[in-house]
């Protein structure tokens, strides 16, 4: 019984300590890192999305039209 008492008084004393901390760095780092992997993401896809566009889709649609329409 009085080994449950230490374990009871041990969890106790931890959560008191984890609610007294107002430093508050796990919640802040963590909302600035999504954040930044937000803008970052979406400035790749913005950027791929532009090169896809304007490169490679019509250099792919006159390869495809040239291949199907060939005069041999």
């Amino acid at each position: 019984m009085r080994k449950l008492q230490v374990k009871a008084m041990g969890m106790v004393l931890r959560v008191k300590n984890v609610l007294a901390d107002k430093k508050g760095e796990g919640a802040l780092n963590t909302a600035i890192t999504v954040l930044i992997s937000v803008v970052l993401g979406a400035l790749l896809l913005a950027g791929l999305y532009a090169l896809i566009g304007d490169t490679v889709l019509p250099e792919l649609k006159n390869r495809i039209t040239d291949m199907f329409n060939f005069k041999g």
